[in-house]
């Protein structure tokens, strides 16, 4: 068995530990992505490539969406909604036309398991994209890549025109009458045009910005006509939903979180890239196969989906890794970007970074996100340079409310995140911040480390 490391480069065997990675690991869109060319249509026409593309088109549009449907697929881009009912709100027989929309745009910090598997795999993506477009009655669809990943533009483009000279793409694919174009769409690099509706804006020429909804993009989206936005790995797990069954996608997770998916382990982590398992597995079981965190050293805090998901603690390693288990823990699974954070490391600083990131990348739009995410970073570098005061703590958490929920997308409620569940866990390191006049992980710019009011760091 082997895992993909982040780059989506040549896998390495998987370490030991507690676990059994022959029975943890499952791999379907990493399966060979070990492979020499595995990008190449060849390569995966010899792993049963299209064979799920073959099956979808032997069926009627409708009992595509309802497979889809009665696999349990959840979207993988964050808020985990189920893929088929999204297709299945695509109005018929409206005379408008319909499009897809792949968001590729991946920009959230942590989260890169999209990148990867496009470099690697990107059939899986053109084929996923075939069925989903002849189940919604479309004819036309987009991919809206991250524009600084050129590596990863160059193997779309070369995969969608080997697609399109093999047949699999271009008019009456396959004999079956579907007629299918793929745009590929390089964005100019915005964390904001991962949203949806953003995003939309973005591929019509306009200034990436959230829409107010409704209408939503299933009845108002792209061009004002009928739109799915479905994220890369969604799209992409359904040929093997085709192709093996949805019973064989229901045997592995949970009941309402079934099937496979990529978990994306960085940071102070010996073995960081990408895990494939199924949807319920555990930190800790990740971290046994993996090789654990980096020696001499121990988990301090991680997030379950990025740096917009909560914060979680070492106390909550053995929560299954599954939509309603790590909600009911207080965070979010969102994009099962695992960032590992040991001991060495200062949760302020780390908020603050991630804040910053917010502030810059917030398109303007909303006064709540406009002016929260500002005043958030100016509180948090005061603190973190020992300048804060005690009142300062209450002041974030009020901002900070004052932007969750209340901005036009989930920005506002992702910078939001890390402030909340930072305090509720580490209160006592923003206090030593605060008391010390300066970090206590910087012995140069605390006094807190005079009076023994310290953690003992090591490099």
């Amino acid at each position: 068995m082997t895992m993909a490391p982040a780059n989506g480069g040549t896998p390495r065997p998987t370490a030991g530990g507690g676990a059994d990675p022959e029975k943890l690991l499952s791999p379907v869109l990493s399966a060979f992505w070990d492979q020499p060319r595995s990008w190449t249509l060849d390569t995966y026409l010899r792993h049963e490539g299209y064979a799920g593309a073959r099956k979808a088109l032997a069926m009627t549009p409708d009992d595509v969406i309802a497979y889809v449907k009665d696999s349990g697929l959840r979207g993988r881009g964050g808020a985990g909604f189920p893929t088929g009912m999204k297709w299945q709100f695509i109005p018929q027989g409206d005379g408008k036309p319909h499009y897809l929309v792949v968001n590729a745009d991946e920009s959230e910090p942590g989260t890169c398991k999209d990148i990867p598997l496009l470099f690697a795999n990107p059939h899986s993506l053109i084929e996923g994209m075939l069925i989903a477009c002849y189940a919604i009655r479309s004819s036309h669809a987009f991919i809206y890549l991250r524009g600084e990943t050129v590596p990863v533009l160059r193997r779309l483009h070369e995969a969608v025109r080997e697609a399109y000279a093999a047949g699999y793409l271009g008019r009456d694919i396959l004999g079956s009458g579907l007629d299918l174009d793929i745009i590929v769409h390089a964005g100019a690099g915005a964390y904001i045009c991962g949203e949806e509706t953003a995003l939309l804006d973005s591929l019509e020429g306009r200034r990436g910005q959230p829409r107010l909804r409704p209408p939503f993009p299933a009845v108002a989206g792209l061009y004002a006509c009928p739109t799915v936005v479905n994220n890369v790995e969604s799209i992409a797990s359904v040929p093997a939903i085709l192709n093996r069954g949805k019973e064989w996608f229901r045997s592995m997770g949970s009941e309402k979180s079934p099937g496979f998916t990529l978990y994306s382990l960085s940071g102070h982590v010996a073995g960081p890239g990408q895990y494939e398992a199924p949807l319920g597995v555990t930190l800790r079981q990740l971290l046994d196969i993996s090789g654990g965190m980096r020696p001499g050293h121990r988990l301090k805090f991680w997030t379950p989906g990025g740096s917009s998901t909560p914060l979680l603690t070492e106390e909550h390693l053995d929560v299954p890794l599954d939509y309603e288990a790590v909600g009911a823990a207080g965070s979010m699974l969102g994009t099962k970007a695992l960032q590992c954070f040991d001991e060495t490391t200062c949760v302020v600083r780390a908020v603050t970074r991630w804040t910053e990131f917010y502030a810059h990348e917030s398109c303007g739009k909303c006064t709540p996100c406009r002016e929260g995410t500002y005043w958030l970073v100016q509180l948090l570098r005061d603190i973190e340079a020992g300048r804060g005061r005690m009142t300062d703590l209450d002041k974030l958490a009020d901002i900070a409310d004052n932007i969750n929920g209340k901005s036009f997308c989930a920005l506002g409620d992702g910078a939001a995140s890390p402030i909340f569940s930072s305090l509720k866990y580490f209160r006592a390191e923003y206090e030593q911040h605060i008391k010390g006049k300066g970090c206590p992980f910087d012995p140069a710019k605390s006094t807190a480390w005079a009076d023994g009011n310290h953690q003992e760091v090591t490099a």
